[in-house]
């Protein structure tokens, strides 16, 4: 199996966002160049396991969540994320979206 390193760049860039962090702050944070961040962040490289144990740390997120489009059982992480969001709707936009995904399941 090849990791899409675009996609793990990719959820580590929205993760620093998140933070409103600029890459300045995470390079920073965990001790690498802002170019070392930029490249991660585009997918033209990987981060060794330290460095990416060290990224996650400092945006406070997990590994599953950087992940998730990137190993089979990710759907979880994505699963739980789509129910956060869900709950964070007000209730007249949930049960809009509930409509559609049983239309969508009823197939």
């Amino acid at each position: 199996m090849e990791l899409d390193t675009k996609k793990i760049g990719y959820r580590i860039r929205l993760a620093r966002k998140k933070k409103e962090w600029r890459q300045d702050d995470l390079a920073e944070e965990v001790e690498k160049t802002t170019t070392y961040i930029g490249m991660i962040e585009r997918g033209e490289r990987l981060p060794t396991l330290d460095t990416f144990v060290d990224i996650m740390t400092a945006l406070d997120v997990t590994a599953d969540e950087i992940l998730c489009d990137t190993v089979s059982y990710g759907y979880q992480t994505r699963l739980y994320e789509y129910d956060k969001r869900i709950k964070e709707l007000a209730q007249k936009e949930q049960q809009k979206l509930y409509r559609i995904m049983d239309a969508y399941l009823d197939d």
